[in-house]
């Protein structure tokens, strides 16, 4: 009979437990807004548009590149007018893509970082992906291969410049403007060492 008991008591726990858990779940999607999944918090960046008959007009003389952080969008103008709207991806995080009033320092369509690439071996396999030549060791028979930054445009002695790179829909850089490779060419041949980049918040 005590085994019974305990049985029933058990039983009655339970029901009570599932009744309290399925309120509180209940007051919880309640109050409480349903967690996005990862996907919906990046945004689809909007594709780049060029105005190609402003862009015919466009010359190293009267080009000017802005580039918004906070839109993570680059503008190149002809003067006053628009010939390029597309998007980038800058710093990861705040700080590593700098603001303020540039030139253009340098100009190097295959240019490849001093800083951050891959450690290989002799047949040119990657060994090690994703390296600081600052920071890390390059493992016993490999050499350090700087990550390409193909139509690089310099814009610090620092080495912060505009270039070819992934564009994930949010910043993720460690300080480069990247652009899209149908884009980036474009801006290259539009401007010259000495052109003007307004880089914003």
């Amino acid at each position: 009979m005590n085994h019974l008991s305990r049985q029933l008591q058990r039983a009655r726990m339970a029901v009570v437990g599932f009744v309290w858990l399925a309120a509180v779940t209940g007051w919880a999607q309640d109050h409480y807004p349903k967690m996005a999944l990862p996907q919906q918090l990046i945004t689809k960046q909007a594709p780049p548009v060029v105005n190609r008959n402003v862009l015919l007009q466009t010359t190293p003389e009267n080009a000017i590149v802005l580039v918004s952080l906070s839109r993570q969008r680059a503008y190149l103008y002809a003067g006053t007018i628009l010939a390029i709207d597309t998007p980038i991806s800058s710093g990861k995080k705040a700080g590593f893509t700098p603001t303020g009033n540039f030139t253009i320092l340098e100009k190097d369509p295959n240019h490849r970082s001093n800083i951050y690439g891959n450690f290989v071996d002799s047949r040119g396999r990657v060994v090690r992906a994703g390296v600081s030549a600052r920071i890390d060791s390059a493992p016993s028979g490999t050499h350090y291969e700087g990550a390409p930054m193909f139509y690089f445009m310099r814009l610090t002695p620092e080495g912060v410049g505009m270039h070819i790179g992934i564009l994930p829909g949010y910043p993720a850089s460690h300080g480069c403007i990247r652009m899209p490779a149908e884009i980036a060419p474009q801006v290259y041949t539009h401007v010259r060492v000495g052109t003007r980049v307004q880089v914003t918040y």
